[in-house]
């Protein structure tokens, strides 16, 4: 009997002890934020995602009354900063700023990633995105994608591309397997340096990202022939996107945004996402995100969550049909 009533009272104090911790935890989450929380980005000070970073993370600081700091772990294309995040407290106070290249295209094109975009974290919401644009020498005789295409084909020896990153790689090979365009890649460091291989003509074309390509086509120094999805650049109103020249499909957009660790409880996550998006929504980030010639988003996290898979499977399948290897 005694040994029976010691098992009985220890149970009882286990249980007591269990339903101590979970209203604990339950009055920190229903009392979150009540601490600095840390915005982790894997770049380094002055770019984009750290821009990203502070903009939004300065109005949520307002917004909520607790400090929000930046912490830059820059390298391997921000996947150590990603590895870092996913094994922080899921506790809301470690949030990190991911972009597509370290997300959804390392997890296409690295079959050994430490992480996943969407199983070791959840996403919260997405601060923007932008589309790529198409570019060829301001003297080429190919005024259209489609005479690019034409051309290229009849001159396969020069059909040849400047590629700084595996998203600009994988879209300029969606953009082969659409329309049967030959062309080899030729990597640089910079998507600055694949422009200026175009403008001198030591490369026939270049897909890339719109600060380095919106200067120098608006000078006529290089020719933009197009923008990637469905719809046109604020910044180049008279370049046709994709979809509008025939080819729906080259559909790819280059993104950056908000996540939690796994295991984060949804009582925060809930908490996070309207804040953030609250923080996005703001007119003067909207304003200064639409000065860096980005669209503003601000989706709600389950959205945010299934575009990111799709987005998984789409370059999935680009690596897999064009039999692309990336080394880690």
């Amino acid at each position: 009997m005694n040994f029976r009533r010691m098992i009985s009272k220890t149970l009882f104090a286990l249980l007591a002890l269990l339903a101590a911790t979970a209203a604990t935890r339950a009055q920190g989450d229903a009392n979150y934020p009540n601490k600095l929380i840390r915005i982790v980005v894997g770049f380094a000070a002055g770019g984009g995602n750290d821009i990203f970073a502070r903009l939004v993370g300065q109005k949520l600081q307002e917004n909520i009354g607790q400090t929000v700091v930046i912490e830059n772990r820059p390298g391997a294309g921000g996947r150590l900063a990603a590895e870092h995040a996913a094994n922080q407290p899921a506790d809301g106070y470690t949030l990190m700023v991911g972009a597509s290249g370290p997300m959804s295209i390392a997890s296409a094109i690295y079959p050994k990633l430490a992480y996943h975009p969407t199983k070791s974290f959840v996403p919260l919401t997405m601060i923007a995105s932008f589309p790529l644009i198409l570019v060829v020498p301001g003297n080429h005789p190919a005024k259209t994608v489609k005479e690019l295409v034409a051309w290229a084909k009849a001159n396969p020896g020069k059909a040849n591309y400047a590629t700084s990153s595996p998203a600009f790689t994988i879209t300029t090979e969606l953009l082969k397997l659409k329309t049967g365009m030959p062309g080899q890649a030729i990597p640089y460091k910079s998507s600055n340096e694949s422009v200026l291989s175009v403008l001198s003509e030591q490369t026939l074309l270049t897909i890339s990202d719109g600060p380095p390509v919106v200067p120098m086509a608006k000078s006529g120094k290089v020719r933009a022939l197009a923008v990637t999805g469905s719809a046109r650049s604020a910044e180049l109103p008279d370049v046709p996107s994709m979809a509008e020249v025939g080819f729906p499909d080259v559909n790819i957009h280059l993104w950056s945004g908000f996540f939690a660790p796994a295991g984060t409880p949804p009582v925060i996550v809930k908490k996070l996402e309207s804040e953030l998006r609250r923080a996005i929504a703001d007119a003067g980030v909207q304003q200064k995100l639409k000065a860096m010639a980005v669209n503003p988003r601000g989706n709600s996290g389950e959205d945010f969550r299934k575009m990111i898979d799709a987005d998984i499977k789409n370059y999935v399948d680009v690596v897999k049909a064009a039999k692309l290897t990336f080394a880690e």
